[in-house]
C-alpha cells in the first residue's frame, strides 16, 4: 500500500496526514467477543496474526480476505457453480450462504440474495476505489468476502457479490 505523508505545521505543532488514493482499512478485528446467531448458538470469534493468516491462506485468498482485495471477474471457481450445497468462509469454515439463494447476476462473481444467518456476516462502509459501498466480512474471522448492493432479486432486493476465493463450497451430502 503506497502512502503519501503530508506534514502540516499549525501553531508550531507538526501534524501528519496519511493520504492514499487506495487506502484500505485494517483487517484486524476490534470486536473479539463471541456473538449469538439467529439459532441462539454462541459463536466464538477467531483472531490470528496476519502472519498466521498468511500461512493458512493462499496468496490470492490472503490478498482478498485480509487486504480487502478483489479477484478478477469470471476467474473464480465458484462464480458459475450450480450445485446444491452450502458456501462457507474459506478462512474459518463458518456457514455463509445456501445455493438456493445463489443467482446469476452477470457480474462474474458468486451472487446471493441473502446469507444463511444474518449474524454470520458483518457489514462496514467502504469508501475505497472512489465510491461508497457496503463491504461484507465473515463475522467470525473478519475475512473480507465482497460487497452487498441493493440491486438484487426478490425477496430481499439484495445482491451479496462475493469473491470465490473467500468461499469454500460443500455439496449437499458432503461432510
Amino acid at each position: 500500500m503506497k502512502h503519501l505523508w503530508l506534514s502540516i505545521a499549525i501553531l508550531g505543532m507538526p501534524l501528519l496526514l496519511c493520504v492514499s488514493c487506495n487506502a484500505q482499512k485494517s483487517p484486524v478485528m476490534t470486536d473479539t467477543a463471541p456473538f449469538v446467531d439467529e439459532k441462539g448458538e454462541t459463536i466464538q470469534r477467531i483472531t490470528l496474526s496476519e502472519e498466521a493468516w498468511a500461512k493458512q491462506l493462499s496468496k490470492e485468498a490472503f490478498d482478498v480476505m485480509r487486504n480487502q482485495g478483489t479477484e478478477r471477474a469470471f476467474t473464480g471457481e465458484l462464480w458459475d457453480n450450480h450445485e446444491d450445497g452450502i458456501y462457507t468462509c474459506a478462512a474459518c469454515g463458518l456457514t455463509l450462504f445456501h445455493s438456493d439463494t445463489k443467482f446469476e447476476s452477470g457480474t462474474g462473481w458468486p451472487s446471493f440474495y441473502q446469507p444463511i444467518d444474518k449474524t454470520h456476516v458483518g457489514e462496514d462502509r467502504d469508501v475505497t476505489m472512489g465510491m461508497v459501498r457496503t463491504e461484507v466480512h465473515c463475522n467470525r474471522c473478519g475475512g473480507h468476502l465482497g460487497h452487498v448492493f441493493d440491486d438484487g432479486p426478490a425477496p430481499t432486493g439484495l445482491r451479496y457479490c462475493m469473491n470465490s476465493v473467500s468461499l469454500d463450497f460443500k455439496a449437499s451430502g458432503q461432510k
